[in-house]
C-alpha cells in the first residue's frame, strides 16, 4: 500500500511541475529536505520565491488534497523555508502555494485535474 501511494504522489509532483513550467514558472529544487520537514517544490515565479505543497488524491473521500495540509505541515514548511533563505542567501519576496492534484481513480495516464492555491499562509 505505501508503494501504491509514494508512486501517486510521485505522480502528482510530475504533473504539478509541468503545469508550473507551463505557465513559465522556473523550477529551482524539488523534494528539498531539512530536519524541519521536506519542501515538495521550490520554484520562481518572476521576482517571488514559492515553496509549493503538492497532495495528490484519487478520491475525496477524506477530504480534499489541501484539506490534508494541516497547520502542523504548514509550520514545517515555514521552517524549511526559512532554512532554505538561510542556506541560499538574499531576500526576496516569499509565498507559500498548494497544488492539489486530483487523479482518476483508474488510468493515470489521462488528464488531471490542478487547483493551484496560491498564498496558502499568511
Amino acid at each position: 500500500m505505501e508503494k501504491y501511494r509514494q508512486s501517486i504522489g510521485k505522480l502528482g509532483e510530475q504533473k504539478a511541475k509541468n503545469y508550473l513550467k507551463r505557465r513559465g514558472y522556473q523550477i529551482l529544487d524539488s523534494n528539498y529536505r531539512t530536519k524541519a520537514g521536506e519542501i515538495d517544490l521550490i520554484v520562481k515565479d518572476q521576482d517571488c520565491l514559492v515553496f509549493v505543497e503538492v497532495k495528490t488524491r484519487t478520491s475525496e473521500e477524506y477530504g480534499t488534497p489541501a484539506e490534508a495540509v494541516s497547520f502542523y505541515k504548514q509550520q514545517h514548511m515555514l521552517k524549511s523555508a526559512q532554512y532554505y533563505l538561510l542556506r541560499h542567501g538574499g531576500e526576496c519576496e516569499c509565498r507559500f502555494d498548494v497544488i492539489e492534484v486530483r487523479l482518476p481513480a483508474r488510468g493515470w495516464l489521462r488528464i488531471a485535474t490542478i487547483n493551484h492555491i496560491k498564498n496558502v499562509l499568511q
